[in-house]
């Protein structure tokens, strides 16, 4: 069970019908785990055709491509509330073909909040980024009333979700609430996977590899566990307040340098390498959210340190290599 706040405004699961799209993904079937424990019907949609074998076994699931209306139906019916944790690019490629990432999230998104309005969907809740709507800050930590600037095509398509929910809760009365999370690490995120820096550096340094940095290691991120993760969803779910866009983040930030010397020295791998001049440019020098918001309105606060997250997802990567 996850461990939360005492003043945590949880809500009752028990019984709601929930749909996680993307539940096949690294925080989709930690968020399915999470709902069927606190009592949830829920079903996971994905494009994988196989059933990932680490889904919790009680949970539906469902194939099929986001784009597809036929199949959105199907997973949208009688659902009471939608876990919208779907994304098909990363920050850094996005730029490379913006209009792609636009044909992959935007219209698809419209789709299926038309299909909720169909159904009869009570709740979206969107799983926005925190680390690249704001763009470059002007003020650190980043708090949800600060300009949004993004400076990918990625965060671009983030923020224009964020509106169209805001227009179809406007239009149509479905309720919705955004979370820009900031940087998810822990059990279940694929080493292989480009933007999962903590599991990517861990991976190579059980393998003996060094870090390689790209610039000189003083960019700053913000880094949340996974089970901080999905409990902000399960509050961010049960939410019946006026704020509809909340920050998810540790509150703290750390440079990539500090991060991958932590990560080495805890599995005794070889130190990080820099290459101080190939800094990529998708990349703001700091981001850190400001919490307070969440904190406030829904008892929700980080509970797993930097430490303990860590030495975890190290344990988890190592029973994966058995």
């Amino acid at each position: 069970m996850l461990a939360l706040p005492s003043n945590a405004k949880l809500g009752s699961y028990a019984g709601a019908r929930c749909l996680v799209l993307g539940g096949g993904g690294f925080l989709g079937t930690a968020l399915v785990r999470a709902l069927a424990d606190n009592g949830a019907d829920v079903t996971a949609f994905a494009r994988q055709a196989v059933r990932p074998p680490h889904l919790r076994a009680d949970a539906r699931w469902l194939s099929g491509d986001f784009a597809d209306a036929s199949a959105l139906r199907t997973a949208l019916h009688r659902q009471d509330v939608v876990f919208h944790l779907i994304g098909s690019t990363l920050p850094a490629e996005s730029n490379l073909k913006p209009a792609q990432d636009i044909a992959a999230s935007i219209p698809p998104t419209i789709q299926m909040l038309e299909i909720c309005v169909e159904a009869g969907v009570k709740k979206v809740v969107f799983a926005s980024s925190g680390g690249t709507v704001y763009g470059i800050p002007h003020q650190v930590p980043v708090a949800e009333t600060a300009p949004t600037d993004p400076i990918t095509a990625y965060g671009i398509s983030k923020l224009a979700i964020e509106k169209y929910l805001s227009l179809y809760r406007r239009n149509h009365g479905l309720d919705y609430q955004v979370l820009r999370i900031a940087n998810a690490y822990g059990p279940g995120q694929m080493p292989t996977r480009s933007h999962g820096v903590v599991s990517h550096i861990l991976n190579n340094a059980l393998d003996g590899i060094a870090p390689q940095i790209w610039g000189d290691g003083s960019v700053v991120r913000d880094f949340v566990y996974v089970d901080d993760v999905v409990a902000a969803f399960l509050c961010g779910a049960a939410y019946g307040g006026e704020h509809r866009l909340m920050n998810v983040g540790s509150g703290a930030g750390r440079t990539i340098l500090s991060v991958a010397s932590d990560l080495t020295a805890l599995v005794g791998g070889p130190p990080p390498a820099l290459h101080p001049g190939k800094a990529r440019t998708a990349d703001v020098q700091v981001n850190v959210l400001d919490i307070v918001l969440i904190e406030r309105e829904t008892g929700w606060r980080p509970q797993i340190d930097w430490q303990d997250g860590i030495r975890e997802t190290a344990r988890w990567l190592r029973q994966l290599r058995k």
